[in-house]
């Protein structure tokens, strides 16, 4: 490990610094990309916003026995919208990689605190990233949906971040709170005056993108509430934690939102670990756009995603997988070149292997999950009736073979993928 990482550092440092911009880019596109993988019309603006969830449950200082104790919980969220701007590009300064110690700096087309494009209001998508990883592992989603006339809002989830992770239990809590708490921000901006959000997000059209843990995250928020065997599990649910999420339960009942008009979860995790029960999952009746590799050793394939997409029979549900891809399939940028090099969990894992698949090219599957998450957010969140031919030709025979064109792919390359549709009972 230490000749290798010595001789990848020497090659680096042959590259000059624009060689570190192209490779750290979140915007790329190949030229073999579907067709709705093309940035939309409007030129994109970014902010951070600092906000806070007051008196929340602090999971991670729970005692047994004692009351939960409570806290003001950070959450750190990036923004990007449609901007009036001349400008295009910017960058993402001192993020941190899978190491939680590496700071780079990451390249895309938004233009940080570029004016916002006046005039009307626009479908929010809200992205919840796994554990662990932060606002921008899928930033590529970010720019992409906010060039097509959207609100994107990516959470760094606090306890769950490569800098902060913390106790599984308050990821497993926190995770849906979250999601729940930036729509109700997003709807409180919208209508502040003065904030560079008012009357420009359309809250009651909202989509969500969860991958692995924000896929577990997303299904809640969906209506999948957990077992109670896990809501009973100390190790994952010290003193009653998870009780509120518990499938049938008022708190769980209370807690769904109709503002979340459709899912994409990516990987979610969860079924290979009893989370799940038939009811929970047939409690879900938003639709739900699935993407997962066929070997997903994380969140599992045909005892996970596949599984739970199967059963949630009360949802009009695809799935799309990526023949062999593992269970980064999709969701994370490229890895940033110093990725390549950095060193993670007692310096036994290279960071690079966070980011990539070992099959399938990173960008490519960035590309294929921007043009169907463009469909399906489309179709669902704007009527948007031209989208239909980009998904109908699913399959919702029983063997999910597809039939006829795979509209937006050119020369057989959507060749190692496979979408599936079914439709609610």
């Amino acid at each position: 490990m230490k000749i290798r990482t010595l001789i990848v550092l020497f090659c680096l440092t042959l590259f000059s610094n624009s060689l570190f911009a192209k490779d750290n880019r979140i915007d790329g596109l190949r030229p073999d990309a579907p067709e709705l993988a093309m940035p939309g019309p409007f030129k994109i603006g970014v902010r951070t916003l600092k906000l806070i969830h007051k008196n929340q449950i602090d999971a991670i200082n729970i005692k047994i026995g004692t009351p939960f104790p409570l806290y003001d919980r950070p959450l750190t969220v990036e923004v990007w919208y449609p901007a009036n701007t001349p400008d295009i590009g910017g960058v993402y300064k001192n993020v941190y990689l899978r190491d939680g110690k590496t700071q780079v700096n990451l390249y895309g087309t938004a233009v940080r605190d570029a004016p916002p494009l006046a005039g009307r209001a626009y479908p929010l998508i809200i992205i919840s990233h796994g554990y662990p990883g932060n606002r921008y592992l899928m930033s590529h989603f970010g720019e992409n949906l906010a060039s097509k006339g959207y609100i994107v809002a990516s959470i760094d989830h606090t306890d769950s971040n490569y800098k902060d992770a913390g106790p599984f239990s308050s990821t497993l809590f926190n995770r849906p709170h979250d999601q729940k708490f930036i729509l109700d921000e997003m709807t409180r901006m919208n209508a502040l005056q003065g904030h560079f959000l008012e009357n420009k997000v359309n809250t009651d059209q909202t989509g969500l993108i969860g991958y692995s843990m924000g896929g577990y995250g997303a299904l809640i928020t969906a209506g999948a509430g957990i077992t109670k065997n896990i809501a009973q599990t100390e190790l994952m649910s010290p003193n009653g934690l998870l009780n509120e999420l518990v499938a049938d339960s008022e708190p769980h009942e209370t807690f769904l939102d109709d503002r979340f008009k459709a899912i994409v979860a990516i990987s979610p995790w969860g079924m290979e670990r009893n989370l799940w029960s038939n009811q929970g999952l047939a409690n879900i009746k938003k639709p739900i756009f699935f993407i997962s590799g066929s070997v997903d050793d994380v969140s599992g394939y045909e005892s996970g995603t596949k599984l739970i997409y199967e059963k949630t029979v009360n949802s009009n549900r695809y799935l799309l997988t990526f023949e062999n891809g593992n269970h980064n399939s999709a969701a994370p940028i490229p890895a940033p070149i110093e990725a390549w090099t950095a060193l993670y969990n007692n310096d036994k894992g290279v960071a690079f292997s966070h980011y990539t698949d070992p099959v399938w090219d990173q960008l490519r599957m960035n590309n294929i999950a921007q043009h169907f998450v463009t469909a399906y957010f489309s179709k669902i969140l704007k009527n948007n009736s031209m989208m239909d031919p980009f998904l109908n030709f699913a399959a919702s025979n029983i063997d999910g073979k597809e039939k006829g064109v795979w509209k937006g792919f050119e020369n057989q390359s959507h060749e190692g993928l496979k979408l599936e549709y079914l439709s609610a009972r």
